[in-house]
């Protein structure tokens, strides 16, 4: 009886997140409305509230789900040496937001008004840097560019924070950097802003990847 309530409980949480991507699809994070999720389903509010305490909690599922599958498909592609690693990301970070753009602004879009994201969801964000660390596994490490204290000060508490220790600060700053050209990209093509300037945003991409390998440290 217990496995049966267990499958049943599995199966309705798996629905309402369906169900809640699908208002994201349409509507942004914005749209996500647990009664109207319940109609749509058959049952009143109430009884999902069993599931899924409040609409954030919903939110932060759909949220952590999408780290993580984020993470897991970068770090499937990440392999080979250094410049490999770092352009098997790029093409599969890159992948995963078109393929599913509505998820990606989830994670990346605008913020939604008076939603807290919990610390689990900032564990499971991490995971997705942690993979594009690895670009320096088994190199010899060398020095980078010159920092300037304060910053490598604050990436020295970035790293503690997040589990990044044992890390140089050039491998720190050029994944920070990395991280932030990438995305910056993925968000524009993603939101259509290349278009209307007849930009074929896969070579600009594809230029940045380049620089961004030509700049690993060492």
């Amino acid at each position: 009886m217990n496995d049966r309530r267990e499958r049943f409980r599995e199966q309705t949480i798996a629905e309402v997140k369906e169900h809640a991507l699908a208002q994201v699809a349409e509507a942004g994070a914005t749209g996500v409305s647990v009664n109207a999720i319940a109609k749509r389903m058959g049952v009143t509010g109430p009884a999902l509230y069993r599931y899924f305490a409040s609409r954030d909690a919903l939110l932060t599922a759909l949220i952590s789900d999408a780290y993580h599958d984020l993470a897991d498909t970068v770090t499937e592609a990440t392999t080979g040496a250094a410049g490999q690693r770092a352009r098997a990301y790029a093409a599969a970070f890159r992948g995963w937001a078109l393929a599913q753009p509505h998820r990606y602004l989830l994670l990346f879009g605008t913020p939604v008004p008076g939603y807290q994201a919990p610390a689990d969801t900032i564990a499971a964000a991490n995971r997705a840097m942690t993979v594009l660390l690895t670009v320096f596994d088994d190199t010899e490490r060398k020095p980078g560019p010159d920092l300037p204290g304060q910053l490598q000060d604050e990436l020295a508490a970035w790293a503690a924070r997040a589990g990044h220790g044992g890390r140089s600060p050039a491998e720190l700053h050029w994944a920070l950097t990395a991280w932030s050209r990438l995305h910056g990209l993925v968000s524009l093509e993603v939101t259509g802003q290349f278009g209307p300037m007849g930009i074929t945003a896969g070579a600009l991409y594809e230029r940045e990847v380049d620089e961004l390998v030509a700049e690993l440290p060492g």
